[in-house]
């Protein structure tokens, strides 16, 4: 490893890896964006320098809890930053997210600021803000175009403990409500290190972040930015074709996010087979959801560039990722392999556990961390694999009922929940599907009472509209059955019977 890199990496908080960078190459471009904005490391630095005075100058303090709801643009990263230089405990949530899932994560962490888009893709976020029922109201900051500033002289001494809590991260997990999962600088160094070191990315390539920046991806990226030193472009809404000029004018080299976008890659290459989609790009890269094998091998033989896929989870943003080094089979068949500072261990029943650096520190839900963590430190993913002789990692599936559609976590019960509330529903299952754009599409399998009438998925799409529910979160497919499977013993749900039963099911949208 080059010893300049090795020497950032061993950076105690995210803000002192920035400062370092910024003196080495202040020059050299970090963010680009759509609307053909060039931002350079040491103006990354110096405007984060004085939005932290103008947060500062809010009453913004170290430790304070500042949550933000933002588009992945320059002006988040750079709110982000600001923050990090001033110590504030960082609450990022995903656009995405609406009153049930955001008014949780306000009252769970008592967020004393928050920071909005005001109305963004048609959504009022201001307005929402104004109507949650919260405990205790935060300030709102519009945070879209322009952000406070400040003499950055009037600033306290940056934050020098890399191991104190400074974000907290939702994720929706198994339970109906969201989990708050705790992490510090460290960790996400630590996470954004293994990405940055296995795909091995050079000053002259050009990444992309196309996915929320509030996700637990978006710190990952940043890390291998500022370690490796090469730029990103930002990419406030991803839609194919639409999103294509904006790869092929800046010359992107590396493409990705998870599973979803190689498939809708790969979906507009075979629009036109003869033309090379996007003529710089030498890689994909991502996580999120497991990656079919065969879809591999379609990604290096039409778009003409390699892919490496890796296994990440809000509690451990990088767990192992895979590298243009490994052989095809392992690219194809493997999760990647972890880094030195990743231990991994099979548990006797196929359970993935995790101790490291890059794994939380626990949850807010104190009860969550004793029941995740097991008294030698290890943490459990719930999910079930098995380790190669090489080390590398194979998912074989998963013990907890979740849904991962397009990379994102979603709470089968939380839906069951709010579908029992409607009444043409005697009982239901929801079950995540096989599907190859998706990963996975969220089916909601009904049970009704007698004489209830007949039940559409418009009708139950409404009613979880109505609800609350996140966008992401909604059904594709609804099934009606006369009778759910269930064991003789607690007449518990048999879902693998249900999935079994719909796997081979087209999405039904009537």
């Amino acid at each position: 490893m080059d010893p300049t890199i090795a020497t950032l990496s061993d950076s105690r908080t995210l803000w002192e890896l920035l400062d370092r960078r910024a003196a080495l190459s202040p020059d050299a471009p970090v963010l680009f964006d759509a609307e053909d904005r060039r931002v350079t490391f040491g103006e990354l630095h110096a405007r984060a320098l004085r939005v932290a005075a103008g947060l500062y100058g809010l009453g913004v303090r170290p430790g304070s809890h500042f949550a933000w709801q933002l588009p992945t643009r320059v002006e988040t990263v750079v709110l982000s930053l600001a923050l990090a230089r001033l110590g504030a405990v960082q609450i990022p949530v995903i656009p995405i997210y609406r009153d049930r899932e955001v008014g949780y994560a306000l009252n769970r962490t008592r967020a004393e600021f928050f920071a909005v888009p005001g109305t963004w893709r048609g959504f009022d976020y201001t307005a929402m803000a104004d109507r949650l029922d919260l405990a205790e109201r935060p300030s709102v900051l519009i945070a879209y175009d322009s952000l406070p500033e400040g003499d950055p002289g009037a600033l306290p001494s940056p934050p020098s403990d890399g191991t104190t809590v400074r974000w907290i991260y939702w994720t929706s997990g198994t339970t109906s409500d969201p989990k708050g999962v705790l992490h510090c600088d460290r960790g996400l160094i630590a996470g954004g290190s293994c990405l940055a070191h296995a795909l091995e990315m050079r000053p002259e390539d050009i990444g992309s972040i196309a996915f929320p920046f509030a996700h637990i991806g978006g710190p990952d990226y940043l890390v291998m930015l500022l370690l490796y030193g090469f730029p990103a472009l930002l990419l406030e809404q991803f839609a194919l074709p639409a999103s294509l000029d904006a790869y092929r004018s800046h010359g992107v080299t590396m493409a990705g996010g998870s599973t979803a976008f190689y498939s809708l890659f790969l979906t507009e290459q075979r629009k036109q087979p003869g033309r090379t989609l996007i003529p710089t790009l030498r890689l994909l890269s991502g996580g999120g959801a497991p990656k079919p094998p065969e879809l591999y091998h379609e990604i290096v033989r039409e778009l003409g560039c390699d892919l490496a896929h890796g296994y990440g989870m809000t509690e451990a943003p990088m767990i192992t990722m895979g590298s243009p080094r490994d052989t095809v089979d392992q690219r194809a068949t493997t999760e990647g392999r972890p880094p030195a500072a990743m231990e991994i261990l099979i548990a006797d029943d196929g359970e993935v556990l995790l101790r490291g650096e890059a794994v939380c520190l626990g949850y807010t839900d104190p009860a969550l961390t004793a029941e995740s963590f097991d008294t030698q430190g290890y943490f459990h993913t719930g999910d079930l694999g098995r380790l190669t002789e090489t080390g590398h990692l194979v998912l074989t599936g998963r013990l907890k009922d979740v849904i991962i559609r397009k990379g994102e976590n979603i709470s089968a019960k939380e839906i069951e929940e709010l579908l029992y509330q409607h009444p043409a529903v005697g009982d239901v299952a929801v079950i995540g599907l096989p599907d190859p754009d998706r990963g996975e599409r969220v089916c909601a399998v009904v049970e009704q009472p007698p004489g209830a009438g007949p039940l559409t998925l418009a009708a139950v799409v409404d009613h979880l509209r109505r609800s609350g529910l996140a966008v992401h979160k909604l059904p594709e497919q609804l099934e009606i059955v006369d009778a759910l499977p269930r064991n003789e013993t607690l007449r518990k749900v048999l879902k693998f019977k249900l999935r079994e039963r719909f796997a081979d099911t087209r999405e039904r949208r009537n």
